[in-house]
């Protein structure tokens, strides 16, 4: 690693002494516009891979979330694995929800708003910073408007610094090659126990002052828009092809660190230099690749949605973070 990137760890005092509750990670987000029915194969395969590389044990991945049990923590042993698993073999029974009869089944998936859901982390208070998480939309005949599903993957920092970042984006882009998204990024970001992100109260003054870090698991309700700018950004066939292709973006970039790859399905990854950077805007580093690309898909970038907020903090904090790199 040639740049020194913010080394985040949040501490929070319990009875038993204090315990980390935030740090930094490398993450990647994909959004994928399809039911599990067509994701399961794929998403085992990265998951496998994603294990074969960080290893497993209770320092790497400990626990997972049961999500149906109102978010209940459980070991991730034999019995753990056995419904992780289940959870994300091939589904059984009707294709949509529209042909299930047992309408309280179907209420069921509607209350919690998704078909299938995987959430693992490990170490103490599972801030090991590695961590696996799926969230499979529900499975309509003709699906919510905008609506994906979701998979992360998560790894410490001290990951990447061991292996260099050339290791990392080669491993990102192996998983994300097994999976049909829409799009995707990786990058820097901030990791809590909490899967849709951390506490901003106590973050967003670092949030703002590093703009290449993220906050987010992914957005939901995507669609075919792109959600932010980021270190390396996966942009699927439809946005793609509204840019003009491969060529046409490139051509529209000229930061001397970024680099746009054509990929196969008539995709493109666009990675703004050769490892992740936070930028620092109290040292005047604003991250000006950042800024350009934010510039060029500005059209397709998911506006600001109007309805969120960061509690505790200043009211326009949300909004500043979200175009950080247009204003």
């Amino acid at each position: 690693m040639s740049r020194r990137n913010p080394r985040i760890r949040h501490y929070a005092a319990t009875p038993h002494g204090e315990v980390l509750v935030q740090r930094d990670v490398v993450r990647l987000v994909l959004h994928l516009p399809f039911d599990h029915v067509d994701l399961s194969a794929g998403v085992n395969r990265a998951l496998d891979m994603y294990l074969s590389s960080v290893g497993q044990g209770s320092e790497i991945l400990s626990e997972w979330c049961d999500v149906e049990g109102e978010d209940d923590l459980f070991p991730l042993d034999a019995q753990g694995w056995d419904f992780i698993r289940s959870e994300l073999s091939p589904p059984q029974g009707e294709r949509f929800l529209d042909d299930v009869p047992d309408e309280r089944y179907v209420l069921r998936r509607m209350k919690k708003q998704f078909d299938r859901s995987v959430e693992l982390s490990g170490g103490e208070g599972g801030l090991s910073g590695y961590g696996f998480f799926y969230w499979a939309r529900l499975p309509w005949r003709t699906p919510q408007a905008d609506e994906v599903s979701l998979v992360s993957f998560s790894w410490p920092t001290e990951y990447m610094e061991a292996r260099g970042p050339g290791k990392m984006r080669a491993e990102i882009e192996q998983l994300a090659a097994l999976l049909p998204y829409a799009s995707g990024h990786a990058g820097l970001a901030f990791y809590s126990s909490t899967v849709w992100g951390p506490v901003m109260k106590d973050i967003h003054e670092e949030a703002l002052r590093y703009p290449g870090m993220d906050v987010t698991h992914g957005q939901r309700a995507l669609g075919t828009r792109v959600d932010g700018v980021h270190w390396l950004n996966f942009l699927g066939p439809e946005v793609l092809a509204q840019l003009g292709g491969a060529e046409a973006l490139r051509s529209r970039l000229h930061a001397p660190t970024t680099t746009v790859t054509a990929l196969e399905e008539e995709r493109a990854l666009v990675a703004l230099g050769p490892e992740p950077e936070a930028g620092d805007l109290s040292q005047g580093d604003t991250l000006p690749a950042w800024r350009e690309l934010a510039r060029v898909l500005e059209p397709w970038l998911l506006p600001f949605p109007h309805y969120r907020s960061w509690q505790d903090c200043p009211p326009d904090t949300a909004s500043r973070w979200w175009r950080r790199f247009l204003d």
